[in-house]
């Protein structure tokens, strides 16, 4: 296998590093993170040192702190919510002799990692020699258990190699381990000082468990760790523990060639409500449980896990190794984000890191639920049920705003708003249909009539009566909202964002659609006749601004009149454009930050016609400088509904790299989950063509050059189909479940038990529009032998 400049072997199953370079320490902690949802670990070395960033997360466990305002206002969000690094359980420090085990001395005569996309696991192994010239191979396994949701469990084996040995292992459960102050780049997190208070520490034989709780928000947290041991000499071992510290000290003499064998069961649990006793009993239960079921099962059910996941996402790619391994990395992380988080947010960096303070964006709605409503719908449920929890909140913060209905944080973790920069924050108010598309998206592709009558409904009745008030009806009937702040955040506070204004709609005509399906469930919600007829008179012709000079639609009101921005006149360094100069000038250019207008033509895409939306991609494809990961997937979807299937492949390449090659250089803070799950948009929805509207599933699929054959799986409806594309046909097939029907370029097929081939008729061919200057694809270095 051929391997990239950043350090990885291209394979279509795992993700290895080979060597050891403790300058790429940060970011690869990153790649390397193990999560269900619930928990995360990042990719830190067991021996506890070097590290770049340590990281062990609970998903919704934070701190609030004080949002510091130059001059405060009327609504101003007072606290915010930062993502807390919780005891670190990771930790299995080696000493050779009495050498510490640490990679900055002795030498490191092999070193690899693997990130294994089957096995669920990350596996190491390290041939280590001491600065005295003891030399040991190192193996460990790592897993964060998808079946065991509280659970995670690592295998650490020690082999001498030249002679005998006295070895010493220190298991540890560490709280409020330092961590380095980060920069002043908004993309990072706050850092906070100590911010866990101890409630209680015990430890007997090989058993240890810490309870703390946070000094402002007052979670309570507890962690627990035991073992199993195997040597072949009788081992010396004590136990302590005290606040912040649990350690298992384990002294034994090891033989050349014998192996000393530590398994470490991890076991977590938080509360907001629950007792310190309540989560001690907690998290013994689970250990107590994942040790009766032993390493060898919960590697065998991790496996198995995956197995069934991959039945109904897996992404094959023909053509280009490196992008089949970067699909299944981005599948993999983008299912580790939400597997279990059970009624929790799903954040922006998933469990990877503590990057934009571990807060949920609208990249959750937007990007990440596409992916698991057709792989793990279960998944997407229990994300939007978490949405649905929070709807108080929503209602409250909509009344401080002198709103009806809900209206959803910007940025939280607990629901709260966490904001305090209001024009790119606060007034970016689609998060809110965001919101509701994702459960019109959901309902229609899985039928769920539970989810709808327990959460669905009330979430669209509630963003509706947002949107029936924030908007108003013209002296013309046209629909209008104004004052707002669409995807593109260097365009703030405009009025009729075309984006915001159909997403609006589609809010509306859902929540009318939904209170017909279930009229007693409407009635319980207070919806009356006359206020479905307003929300249908608001939908009917929502406000779409229009350049006639142009012929172009306008991102919002007015923007093609504002002056370009001088892109040639800006060095490639001063990118992204929001470190380097100041909001007042973006706000008023022609320069998107990322995709906007067209993301609104790929959600929204029966609102425009086809030519409409070649012109618009032309237009604002010269504008758009992607500094955000958001951008280059709704870009590749977009220029391949259009016909330049290169550029889409380029932007494909660009997405499914931007962690890889850590193209926005901040990794080492986490990855970037919307970017990986926009991967598989890419091939679903860009090659694949798929789109749903009104209910009913559609494929346009085409291939770029770079590709001889692309397969992918989805669910719909309890039904698992197989898309398998090459240049001159596709063939569907119903791998299991009841006969569904679908378009085809338009043509309905019904496909039940044999497969169908379909021709892909031929595209019209369309000169490529250029990005702006200095702006171009990402483009990977030099060729490669892969």
């Amino acid at each position: 296998m051929g391997a990239d400049r950043r350090g990885f072997e291209v394979d279509p199953w795992q993700l290895r590093w080979c060597g050891l370079d403790l300058e790429a320490l940060r970011r690869t902690e990153s790649i390397f993170a193990l999560s269900n949802g619930h928990i995360g670990m990042r990719g830190s070395f067991e021996e506890g040192e070097p590290v770049g960033e340590p990281g062990t997360y609970l998903n919704g466990y934070y701190e609030k702190r004080e949002l510091p305002y130059a001059e405060a206002g009327y609504g101003y969000p007072e606290n915010g919510q930062t993502v807390v690094n919780v005891t670190d359980g990771k930790i299995i420090r080696l000493l050779v002799g009495d050498e510490p085990m640490d990679m900055r001395y002795g030498e490191a005569r092999e070193h690899e990692r693997v990130l294994d996309f089957r096995s669920g696991t990350l596996r190491r192994s390290t041939v280590w020699t001491s600065p005295t010239g003891q030399s040991v191979r190192i193996r460990t396994e790592r897993l964060v258990s998808f079946t065991e949701r509280a659970l995670a469990a690592i295998r650490y084996e020690v082999e001498p190699i030249d002679n005998d040995l006295d070895l010493v292992i220190q298991s540890d459960l560490l709280a409020n381990e330092p961590v380095a102050k980060r920069g002043d780049d908004p993309r990072l997190a706050a850092t906070l000082d100590r911010p866990l208070v101890a409630e209680f520490a015990a430890a007997r034989d090989f058993h240890a468990v810490l309870a703390h709780h946070t000094k402002r928000s007052g979670l309570r947290m507890a962690a627990a760790m035991d073992h199993e041991l195997e040597a072949t000499a009788e081992p010396r071992c004590s136990v302590d523990a005290e606040e912040d510290l649990a350690r298992l000290t384990i002294a034994v003499d090891v033989a050349k060639g014998d192996t000393l064998k530590l398994t470490k069961y991890l076991a977590y649990g938080w509360s907001s409500q629950r007792s310190t006793p309540a989560l001690r009993a907690q998290v013994d239960a689970a250990l107590a449980a994942g040790m009766e079921t032993g390493w060898d099962e919960l590697l065998a059910r991790q496996r198995a896990y995956l197995d069934d996941f991959w039945s109904s996402a897996d992404v094959e790619i023909d053509g280009d190794p490196e992008m089949q391994q970067a699909v299944r990395f981005a599948l993999f992380h983008v299912l580790q984000a939400g597997a279990r988080g059970e009624t929790r947010a799903i954040p922006a960096k998933g469990l990877t890191g503590p990057g934009y303070d571990g807060h949920s964006f609208w990249d959750t709605e937007t990007f990440v639920l596409p992916v698991l409503i057709h792989t793990v719908p279960m998944a997407a449920a229990d994300a939007l049920r978490w949405r649905h929890s929070t709807l108080d909140l929503a209602r409250q913060r909509a009344r401080e705003l002198g709103q009806s209905g809900a209206m959803f944080p910007w940025r939280s973790i607990n629901g709260e708003e966490g904001s305090g920069y209001w024009p790119t924050g606060t007034a970016a108010v689609h998060v809110t249909a965001d919101i509701a598309d994702a459960v019109i998206r959901y309902v229609a592709a899985t039928g769920d009539e539970q989810f709808e009558k327990s959460c669905g409904v009330e979430l669209l009745v509630e963003s509706a009566r947002f949107w029936a008030d924030l908007g108003h009806l013209d002296s013309a009937g046209i629909f209008r909202i104004d004052g707002v702040t669409g995807p593109d955040e260097y365009s703030a506070l405009a009025d009729n964002n075309i984006y915001t204004n159909l997403m609006a709609q589609r809010n509306l005509l859902g929540a009318v659609a939904a209170c017909e399906r279930h009229r007693a469930v409407a009635q319980r919600l207070g919806v009356s006749d006359a206020e479905i007829g307003r929300w249908r008179d608001c939908a009917k012709n929502p406000a779409m601004p229009y350049n006639a000079d142009l012929d172009v639609h306008e991102q919002s009101e007015g923007f093609t009149r504002y002056a370009r921005w001088d892109f040639a006149g800006t060095p490639a360094h001063n990118y992204p454009l929001l470190l380097h100069y100041p909001y007042f000038d973006l706000h008023r250019k022609q320069v998107v930050k990322q995709a906007d207008l067209t993301l609104a033509m790929y959600l929204c895409p029966t609102a425009f016609t086809p030519e409409q939306k070649a012109r618009n991609f032309d237009y604002y494809e010269g504008l758009t400088v992607r500094d955000s990961s958001l951008s280059a997937c709704a870009q590749s979807i977009m220029a391949a509904e259009v016909g330049h299937l290169g550029l889409a492949y380029d932007y494909f390449v660009e997405s499914a790299l931007t962690d890889l090659h850590d193209l926005h250089h901040n990794v080492p803070s986490g990855l970037h989950i919307a970017s990986l799950a926009g991967t598989w948009s890419c091939c679903v929805a860009g090659f694949g063509g798929m789109r749903e509207c009104d209910g009913e599933l559609q494929f346009a699929p085409r291939l770029p050059e770079a590709l001889n054959r692309l397969a992918f799986r989805i669910m719909w409806r309890g039904s698992r189909l197989s898309v398998e594309i090459t240049r001159q046909e596709v063939v569907y097939r119903l791998l299991s479940g009841d006969p569904l029907t679908f378009r085809h370029h338009g043509h309905r097929h019904t496909l039940a038990h044999d497969p169908q081939s379909l021709a892909i008729p031929d595209l019209p061919s369309r000169p490529t529009p250029e990005p702006p200057d200095g702006r171009a694809p990402y483009q990977r270095p030099g060729d490669r032998s892969l």
